[in-house]
């Protein structure tokens, strides 16, 4: 009997029903792509719209980092406020990421680069991580989805993440504090709807 797909499934099993749909990003409406087997197929969701709305410019230039970027509205939106940076949308979502892919050519960003996990190359550094994280994958793969990524952003530069409070926004600030080095400090930057915008920080005064 086959399984409903999961968001976070690699290759979604459900035949691939595309559709286009209007949505704004970075001001701009636009019309875009997307698909069955995604993650907020048809709309951007409440966690990423808080993400957007209290975070900061992106840096102008550099790598960007999309944590789990679904069709691609953080990355997009990263994309066309800073088109001299170089934007990386990863997701194990293969489907996801051919969405990501189409909506970018779109917009006519050449900027995204939509990849699995393990094709982003391993020394890499990034300006920004922007991520609204797959909260349900459960809290082991969540904290190793942290501690591979956030380690790698720059020094001076930030993180920002948004959880659900009743999602567990409080406990991943607490386990964020002791688990990254000691370089990186966790503090909650904004509330909405009730989810909770995490900014993690790679302060310049250590090594």
């Amino acid at each position: 009997m086959s399984t409903p797909d999961h968001y976070f499934s690699a290759t979604p099993e459900s035949e691939l029903r595309l559709k286009t749909f209007t949505v704004t990003l970075a001001g701009r409406t636009v019309e875009l792509t997307t698909a069955n087997g995604i993650f907020s197929p048809e709309r951007i969701d409440s966690g990423t719209q808080v993400l957007l709305a209290n975070t900061p410019a992106a840096p102008p230039g550099g790598n960007l980092l999309d944590l789990g970027c679904g069709w691609g509205p953080v990355a997009l939106t990263l994309a066309l406020e800073s088109p001299h940076a170089t934007i990386w949308a990863v997701d194990v979502n293969e489907r996801a990421l051919d969405l990501v892919r189409r909506n970018a050519r779109t917009l006519g960003l050449d900027n995204v680069n939509a990849v699995l996990p393990q094709d982003v190359p391993a020394s890499l550094a990034f300006t920004t991580i922007w991520s609204n994280p797959p909260i349900r994958v459960g809290k082991n793969e969540l904290h190793n989805l942290m501690t591979s990524w956030l380690p790698r952003l720059e020094p001076g530069s930030d993180a920002w993440l948004v959880v659900q409070r009743n999602l567990g926004s409080d406990s991943l600030h607490r386990w964020l504090q002791g688990a990254l080095p000691s370089q990186f400090s966790t503090i909650r930057a904004a509330t909405g709807k009730g989810y909770r915008v995490l900014r993690v920080r790679h302060r310049l005064d250590e090594a």
